[in-house]
């Protein structure tokens, strides 16, 4: 190197002075400031994302969120129709009396003077006897032909009684003798909606601490499909949206039975979604 150069050259130009520069000593010696910063820099922020990231971590784990599965049970649908009041009963018919029949005086004879016999104490005549019962007074009435029953008043209140109607089975029922079962019982259901739900969503999108339920109606077929899933109320925070994705991916259930046979059934579930804090 020249002389003029060598107060101005860099130090590892002086020591690689005539020297193989492209064998990789020289490379690593002139770029070791910037490779030293740059690791550095790569040092010092991934310690800031490491600690953000506990931060986060720490705040989020005050709170904490569950799941409460409950059975609704559904009244059927005509007890919810308003019951119209009954007429009143006909009166009862007028009880009615047996008809009178022709009676004539007929007392054991007295032998007295004529002029003694009082006019309604003379005996009747044999004929008439044989159309009027004989008795201890005389009565009009209809003639004795023989014996005449008393008329048999047919007892009852004057309510019509209808004959029961038959069973409609392809109606959607809420209340049957065999309800509609999830495979594995109620303990399988709730098992599957506590695995399938996800816990954390209202606090994922922002929901204070509180309750959220959601209530889900569904309407399982007489093969067990379930359809029609609706929710009456939105808590928000996504736990509606939830609630009808995961009951409506679950699979087919045990259809429910009236009177030996399978009918779609009507189910209503309760799902509670809990924000605590810890």
């Amino acid at each position: 190197m020249e002389n003029n150069k060598i107060l101005n050259a860099d130090i590892l130009d002086i020591i690689f002075e005539g020297r193989n520069k492209e064998y990789g000593a020289y490379d690593l010696r002139k770029t070791y400031v910037k490779r030293i910063t740059a690791a550095f820099l790569v040092t010092v922020s991934l310690c800031a994302i490491f600690f953000i990231s506990t931060l986060l971590a720490n705040s989020r784990s005050k709170t904490e969120g569950k799941i409460i599965v409950q059975d609704v049970e559904l009244q059927d649908f005509k007890e919810q129709e308003e019951k119209k009041p009954e007429p009143p009963p006909p009166p009862p018919p007028p009880k009615q009396e047996p008809p009178k029949v022709e009676m004539k005086q007929f007392t054991p004879p007295k032998i007295v003077k004529a002029e003694e016999v009082k006019p309604d104490e003379i005996p009747p005549e044999v004929t008439k006897l044989e159309e009027a019962a004989i008795g201890t007074k005389n009565q009009e009435g209809i003639k004795d032909v023989g014996v005449i029953a008393a008329p048999v008043v047919e007892a009852g209140t004057g309510t019509k009684v209808e004959a029961p109607q038959e069973e409609d089975y392809n109606k959607i029922f809420t209340v049957v003798q065999i309800e509609a079962e999830f495979p594995g019982g109620r303990a399988g259901w709730n098992k599957y909606l506590q695995r399938n739900l996800n816990s954390s969503l209202p606090m994922d999108n922002g929901a204070p601490p509180g309750r959220y339920t959601v209530n889900v109606i569904f309407t399982v077929d007489k093969e067990g499909n379930v359809s029609d899933v609706q929710a009456e109320n939105d808590p928000g925070y996504g736990t509606k949206e939830e609630a009808i994705k995961v009951i409506k991916k679950g699979p087919k259930w045990k259809p429910a039975v009236q009177n030996g046979r399978n009918v779609a059934y009507r189910h209503k579930q309760s799902i509670t979604f809990i924000v605590s804090e810890e």
